[in-house]
């Protein structure tokens, strides 16, 4: 695996790393797209997204871009994108152009994107191994162009040995290296959740019963857009009453109702970086005593899996902290019966725990990067342990439905706390606190209206 990344500062340091690890393996040529542009209806496109690999790699957001590393005698990056067209760029806007993005993003050459079926096969001749991000491509034809400029290459060369024998997947090499962030990338994911930490206050603050999920979404997009965001990181979960016990319930035309909770899961993006907040507040500005009593739970829950996020840990160390304060809770309450224990054991708390307690988070708010070590041995795959650099969310919940067993005061209350951590040399900083997380906080925002 490549080195660690904490010290790497620009996509051209990042794309020399690679270039290292690619030697290693006796050289080759690695081929990475961005994502396409993809059709929302008829000619009517979604807002284009570049895929994350791809610009972790290169700093260019522009559709229609490959990156081409070249490991041999002479190391070559290159870039291919669209040419410079006055024409369309009325239409679409101005592009960088090959000779403009080679100087800016630091490329040893670029290239018109029309040049790459006659570019690549030369490239190929006489390498050892091709390289590209081969289970998590955003190009859906990436395999046929592979195959295709192969081909190609073959019929230029007698002696089939000089053409790349063997594909390796960039996938998770690339995986392991955005893992660990840099400062700069800590330093733009502070700025998303300040961003976010913000848009959270202004929705809760306009929440009031009689408003709609969809006002609340309205307050956060207005909020992210105006601060210099250029998207949500996903989209945005606003739940009122029962819809809280959804996971995954987007904004819709739902009114909030006088006495139900409201939880707001959202988060912008900023220069290409995700951040992942939610909150759970009641709209009337006042928690009632069941809503309390299991809001109380969620944050202990939080703390706890807090303490255990550090580099003394391992990734799951969090999660089971807060299943442990999350089931005694639920034991207290009677959502749950018998001893600690055996509810964890039998598994019993996913009635109202049905989630893990964090993910990665970076350029995709579900981020990547394994969360097992390298197994001992085949029957083992142990969890990893935590490193500085790494950032997770941190979001417990507990979310109890009408049910015969279940205590009427307890029902259609759903709750999560997340908030997003920067695990450091002795512990974690949570970077998403600039919106209250102690319900008494929330309960005083809320009269602040």
């Amino acid at each position: 695996m490549p080195p660690a990344t904490a010290n790497l500062k620009s996509p051209a340091t990042r794309r020399q790393q690679l270039l290292t690890w690619m030697h290693s393996l006796g050289g080759g040529v690695a081929v990475v797209p961005t994502a396409p542009e993809r059709t929302r209806n008829r000619d009517n496109h979604h807002s284009y997204r570049h895929d994350s690999d791809f610009y972790y790699l290169t700093g260019f957001s522009e559709a229609h871009a490959w990156l081409v590393l070249v490991a041999g005698e002479v190391d070559q990056s290159i870039l291919f994108c669209e040419g410079k067209n006055p024409e369309l760029e009325i239409w679409t806007g101005v592009r960088w152009g090959p000779e403009a993005a080679a100087e800016h993003f630091a490329f040893d050459v670029a290239h018109d994107v029309k040049d790459l079926d006659t570019l690549i096969p030369q490239l190929l001749i006489g390498q050892r191994n091709l390289f590209s991000t081969l289970s998590r491509s955003p190009q859906p034809d990436l395999l046929k162009h592979l195959q295709g400029w192969l081909a190609t290459a073959q019929h230029s060369v007698r002696d089939t040995r000089a053409l790349p024998h063997q594909w390796l997947d960039l996938s998770d090499v690339l995986a392991e290296m955005r893992l660990v962030k840099d400062a700069s990338e800590l330093a733009t994911m502070r700025a998303a959740a300040a961003i976010s930490a913000q848009g959270h206050v202004r929705a809760m603050q306009a929440a009031r019963p009689g408003c709609h999920e969809y006002e609340l979404e309205a307050e956060l997009l207005y909020h992210f857009r105006k601060h210099g965001a250029q998207s949500v990181a996903y989209d945005s979960i606003v739940a009122a009453g029962a819809n809280a016990c959804i996971l995954h319930h987007c904004a819709g035309n739902a009114v909030v109702q006088e006495g139900d909770l409201v939880l707001i899961d959202a988060g912008c993006e900023l220069d290409g970086y995700a951040s992942d907040i939610t909150r759970t507040f009641p709209a009337n500005g006042k928690f009632s005593g069941p809503q309390r009593a299991l809001y109380d739970i969620v944050l202990a829950a939080q703390q706890a899996a807090y303490d255990k996020t550090s580099p003394q840990q391992h990734f799951n160390a969090g999660h089971e902290a807060a299943v442990q304060v999350l089931t005694q809770g639920m034991l207290d309450e009677g959502l749950l019966q018998g001893t600690l224990s055996e509810a964890i054991e039998t598994t019993a708390y996913r009635k109202f725990y049905m989630h893990r307690t964090g993910h990665w988070l970076g350029m995709d708010v579900h981020d990547v990067g394994s969360y097992r070590s390298p197994p001992a041995s085949a029957e083992e795959r142990p969890w990893r342990q935590l490193q500085a650099g790494m950032v997770l969310t941190i979001e417990p919940g507990l979310y109890v439905r009408p049910a015969a067993d279940v205590a009427e005061k307890f029902w259609n209350i759903g709750i999560r706390i997340e908030d997003d951590a920067v695990v450091t040399e002795t512990g974690c900083e949570l970077i998403t606190r600039g919106v209250p997380v102690a319900a008494d906080e929330i309960e005083a925002l809320m009269r602040a209206r």
